[in-house]
């Protein structure tokens, strides 16, 4: 078999629909599907027994994070190659067979992406650099509202979508992985439960001596965060907050932790400020 596809769904059984009909409209590749439903309330595990009965499904009674669900279905995959697929991802009929084309053609690369398309067409940057301590502190600071440039080293805004590269880190909504890979590195850290997860995975295998790559050669629409738009902006800030900070926990300089941690608050008030000084200046108009 070519290709495992494991797909982590939480509240979104149409898109989840609309993205399995689009894979098993698929053409010149062999694959199974994993579906790891992290207890939605909208009868997501009933829909897909029903309507894909030969489909892998693994109905969780509570939300395990999207690291811990993923693991669930690599250890159940049996591709050459593992796909994590985001259940708001819409493939076309060759995205999948162009981008294992892709692999087999180029055998440095462990781990791979391919160019990420919005509804309107747009490219979605999602290639980044390793996270560095002040682009990380920007963020926390809210600075890149007020000077954009701040994190472009970071965001390679400069990036060519239209060449394959080898890139520090892709976007964990298409990710790719050689088997082989899996066997060499492990599954994803767990201690993720949202955001980091595909950046340390990325880190793992770079210091492994592998590489990850962004390809030109195949296309995939991304919906974008459809299941995360339901999470609620104080527990979105919460899960990024806390694995950033098991991230810098993990790789980088006891100091740079602390530094990180300790300007969170800061960050928090200033967020605050600045939507205190929106209403005033609304209130005004």
């Amino acid at each position: 078999m070519d290709l495992s596809i494991i797909i982590v769904s939480w509240n979104v059984k149409d898109r989840l629909k609309e993205n399995l009909r689009a894979l098993f409209d698929s053409k010149h590749v062999s694959f199974e599907v994993i579906v790891v439903d992290n207890n939605s309330a909208d009868r997501t595990a009933e829909m897909v027994k029903k309507e894909y009965p030969n489909i892998k499904l693994i109905a969780n009674a509570a939300n395990l994070g999207f690291a811990r669900a993923n693991n669930q279905g690599i250890k159940l995959a049996q591709g050459k190659y593992v796909l994590l697929l985001n259940p708001d991802m819409r493939v076309f009929d060759d995205t999948l067979s162009n981008m294992i084309s892709w692999m087999n053609c180029h055998e440095q690369a462990a781990v791979a992406g391919c160019k990420l398309i919005g509804e309107d067409g747009v490219i979605i940057r999602h290639v980044r650099r390793f996270p560095k301590f002040l682009d990380q502190l920007a963020i926390i600071l809210k600075l890149p509202h007020f000077l954009p440039k701040v994190t472009n080293h970071y965001l390679i805004n400069d990036f060519d979508y239209k060449k394959s590269a080898k890139v520090d880190s892709i976007r964990g909504g298409f990710f790719l992985i050689r088997a082989q890979t899996i066997k060499q590195i492990g599954l994803l850290d767990e201690q993720y439960f949202l955001w980091f997860e595909e950046v340390d995975y990325c880190q793992r295998v770079s210091r492994a001596g592998l590489e990850v790559w962004y390809s030109s050669a195949a296309e995939c629409i991304d919906l974008v965060g459809q299941s995360f738009r339901q999470v609620n902006l104080s527990l979105k800030q919460k899960y990024f907050r806390d694995s950033m900070l098991k991230y810098f926990k993990k790789w980088h300089a006891p100091i740079e932790y602390w530094l990180l941690k300790s300007a969170w608050p800061l960050g928090r008030l200033l967020a605050w400020a600045g939507e205190k000084l929106k209403l005033k200046s609304r209130a005004r108009t």
